[in-house]
């Protein structure tokens, strides 16, 4: 048939119906084609949905024409036209040519490219979509949220005007299909989605929970849900403080442009003065910038002035009116090539902020070294990596926000870790390279390392030695500076024998220079350059057996080292800077430099030995354990510490002085994709255990869940106010009762405090919550009880109720 004059090209291609195509399958009732006019050439390229460009298919039972009208008519089966990337499912259709309208009628079914639903009994469109009307319209967005009204006019190509609407962002039928009562939706006389402007306008908003009416507004927006990120207020957070009162942080989120935005969230509070909080971020070609701060004028708060007995008083203000702040900002850029960098920059000014105020995630890991928890880092560096070969610059300063000495009375007069005892670290830089190819039939592998520190005040233990510490007092000692730069090569080879046995030589070089001014004046020392070197040569030995017993494989490992190093040179003027904590675990047990750093490292010759055991069944459930040990010719004095409380008293905190070292346990389980545990502890020869921790995660049901986690250091054997050990049991979990609503709790028990002067019985709550839950596909609500006894908490122990509201779809955040 040829093509319509009055008609332009676009309007055959429509999303409702094409009419010639339509009209050219009436001498088939019930096929199934795909016809251009047949004036049109027949393009070559086909689309995404297999039509060509321009081209429609259509399924229908009938078609016929009627003057200039063309309708397509189904019978059990719906009409179908595809075109453009889009479907279009109705009992029928018609097109008119003379006015270029198309309209749908009977179950209509509207899918566009961006996958986004739209349903009518009835649909009008004109030929450019640019304006047109639905009845008993509805729609389902991508991200699972429906709009419906009474009837829909789309009065441009931005705009859209429904009438006697409701909006919600949840479900609206349940797992078997069966219509069910939205968790919370809006009602409205009117509801205006302007895609421009990207925002959903409502007059006279009815909000409703499981149905019930609970809020009335003249008027009310949030953002489309068809945008990612758009300007309006986010979700409200209500808090509960002793010190503070009740508190409300109300975030409101600015969008500059696709790739900048701010954030506004002013945190109000009942007893003292508001708190702003704001954040600006910015997306480059090439990286990110995240920058947040936050400001207030207030006195400090807390447990402080004594009554007549010698007890704080709660939640008092005291001290002067000044401004505090703090600042929290990090970039990372990640140009083309081999290079990359960014920064941190962290800064509070009181040690006890964060906590006075519940700021969010103050800690965290944004650049390339970490400040860890209470400790924040300001630092700049600089990557080079490429396949064979990795270089890094840094340089970075701390604050420290931990405690050094509790008060047994107040918590506000706790001694805060003067950022004075931290060293500023300019430069650090870190490299490796190894050469393509392999080397003597093995891999070979060339480090290097430098670093320069430099402290404002003295440090004694652990940084130096017990021979290098001076005696008596030692206020307004400047702090010990050194500077280090060290050279390794590390070769290795891999030979597997014929029967199985897995050999793997090694041979290490390794040279340090140091260079450590300001040494206590009592050594009647001057600036000292050490040198010092280590040759190492070993083979590591290893046996995989493995049995099967049916579905069900047995797999035993034994594993050994045997290593000749030359003897250790633990020169005591050389403080101890990287190498303080060790953690033996089945990986570092094995490794020839255990200790982290370079401070510190054995000598002399040594024998590791392990063995791992697996049990593997049923698709994935399986159970390991691994036991070793590593035995050393000598016994090495030098990794021995003072006891804080005992300085005259050494004890061995990394498991390693002794000529064996402490058994190295460890193990995981998961019988069932529901259940599984870890487990991981240090023995020492007596069999007491020195570091132990273990943790449990179980779900049952669709969504109940419990995470048990225990952990345990008793390395220091002296108690006393300034022993560091710790023993720890945390429960986490939730458990729903009926349907959606349910309990959530979580506490941990600090269960060393009472072996510590001045603190309370043993199995005392750090923290504790208690809750109501409601929780669907739509939204999350907590309402319950919490207590907080913290020692470092400025404003004592606190207790009161708490609120946690998350809501799908009416705004966030995120890129």
């Amino acid at each position: 048939m040829p093509r319509d004059p009055r008609v332009e090209p676009g309007a055959l291609r429509i999303r409702l119906l094409a009419g010639a195509a339509a009209l050219a399958l009436a001498a088939w009732s019930g096929a199934s084609q795909a016809q251009e006019a047949s004036n049109v050439p027949l393009p070559t390229t086909t689309g995404p949905d297999g039509l060509a460009p321009g081209a429609v298919y259509v399924d229908a039972e009938t078609v016929a024409r009627d003057g200039d009208v063309i309708s397509a008519t189904g019978g059990a089966e719906r009409v179908l036209a595809r075109f453009r990337n889009t479907t279009l499912r109705a009992g029928q259709l018609t097109y008119d040519l003379a006015a270029g309208v198309g309209t749908a009628d009977d179950r209509v079914e509207f899918v566009d490219p961006e996958g986004t639903f739209v349903f009518a009994s009835h649909l009008e469109l004109d030929p450019d979509l640019g304006a047109g009307v639905a009845v008993d319209f509805a729609t389902r967005f991508r991200n699972g949220a429906s709009l419906m009204a009474a009837t829909a006019v789309r009065r441009s190509e931005n705009v859209n005007e429904l009438n006697y609407a409701l909006f919600t962002p949840c479900p609206i039928c349940d797992a078997d299909g069966n219509p069910k009562q939205p968790s919370i939706a809006i009602q409205a006389e009117k509801v205006v989605q302007d895609e421009e402007l990207r925002a959903v306008l409502y007059r006279n908003a009815v909000f409703r929970v499981g149905g019930v009416p609970v809020l009335y507004l003249p008027w009310f927006a949030h953002p489309d849900p068809t945008v990612e990120r758009a300007s309006g207020f986010l979700v409200p957070g209500p808090s509960y403080d002793e010190g503070r009162g009740v508190s409300l942080e109300v975030p409101y989120l600015q969008v500059v442009s696709p790739s900048e935005d701010w954030l506004i969230s002013p945190q109000f509070n009942s007893h003292i003065a508001p708190l702003l909080n704001l954040q600006w971020r910015r997306r480059f070609e090439d990286g990110t910038v995240v920058l947040r701060g936050g400001y207030t004028y207030e006195r400090n708060f807390g447990d402080f002035d004594l009554d007549s007995d010698g007890d704080a008083e709660s939640n008092v203000t005291f001290g002067e009116r000044t401004s505090r702040s703090y600042f929290l900002g990090y970039g990372r850029f990640d140009p083309q090539g081999p290079w990359r960098w960014g920064f941190t920059a962290e800064r509070t000014s009181d040690k006890t902020l964060f906590d006075r105020y519940d700021v969010r995630d103050p800690y965290q890991d944004n650049g390339l070294y970490y400040g860890d928890q209470r400790r924040l880092i300001s630092q700049i560096y600089t990557e080079h990596q490429t396949d064979r070969s990795y270089v890094s610059v840094a340089a970075f300063t701390l604050q420290s926000l931990r405690v050094a000495s509790f008060d047994p009375v107040t918590p506000a007069l706790n001694i805060f870790e003067d950022d004075g005892v931290l060293p500023v670290v300019a430069p650090l830089v870190e490299a490796r390279w190894e050469p393509e190819g392999p080397i003597f039939g093995g891999r070979l592998r060339l480090r290097g390392s430098a670093v320069s520190l430099y402290r404002d005040d003295y440090v004694g233990s652990p940084i130096l030695r017990a021979v290098a510490a001076p005696a008596g007092a030692v206020s307004g000692l400047p702090g010990v500076d050194t500077r280090r730069v060290s050279t390794q090569v590390d070769w290795r080879r891999t030979v597997i024998s014929a029967g199985g046995v897995r050999w793997e030589p090694f041979v290490d070089l390794r040279a340090d220079l140091y260079s450590i001014a300001d040494l206590p004046p009592s050594l009647g020392l001057d600036d000292e350059a050490i040198a010092r070197g280590r040759a190492t040569a070993g083979v590591d030995v290893s046996y995989p057996l493995i049995r099967q017993f049916g579905a069900t494989d047995l797999i035993l490992e034994p594993m050994a080292q045997l290593s000749v190093s030359t003897d250790s040179d633990l020169d005591p003027r050389i403080p101890i800077e990287d190498s303080q904590t060790v953690e033996l675990d089945e990986s570092s047990l094995f490794r020839i430099d255990r200790f982290p750093g370079y401070d510190l490292y054995e000598g002399g010759g040594r024998i590791t030995a392990g063995l791992r055991s697996t049990l593997r069944w049923d698709e994935g459930r399986q159970a390991s354990l691994f036991v070793g040990r590593s035995i050393r010719t000598d016994e090495e004095p030098a990794f021995l510490v003072p006891a804080p409380d005992a300085p005259t008293q050494l004890y061995d905190p990394s498991g390693l002085a002794s000529d064996t070292s402490d058994w190295v346990v460890q193990g995981d389980f998961s019988p069932s994709d529901r259940i599984r545990g870890w487990g991981h502890a240090t023995i020492d020869s007596s069999g007491d255990v020195r570091r132990a921790e273990i943790a449990v995660d179980g779900r049952w049901g669709r969504r109940n869940l419990a995470t048990v986690s225990y952990i345990l250091d008793r390395s220091n054997p002296v108690v006393g106010p300034d022993n560091r050990n710790y023993e720890f049991l945390q429960l986490a979990g939730q458990q729903f009762v009926y349907g959606n609503w349910g309990v959530a709790f979580s506490g941990i028990a600090d269960l060393e405090r009472t072996r510590r002067p001045g603190q309370p019985d043993p199995g005392y709550l750090v923290r504790s919550e208690i809750g109501l839950l409601f929780d669907d596909d739509c939204f999350r609500f907590e309402l319950g009880w919490r207590r907080d006894n913290t020692s470092v908490r400025p404003s004592g122990p606190a207790e009161g109720p708490y609120v946690r509201l998350t809501l799908a779809t009416f705004g966030g955040t995120g890129y």
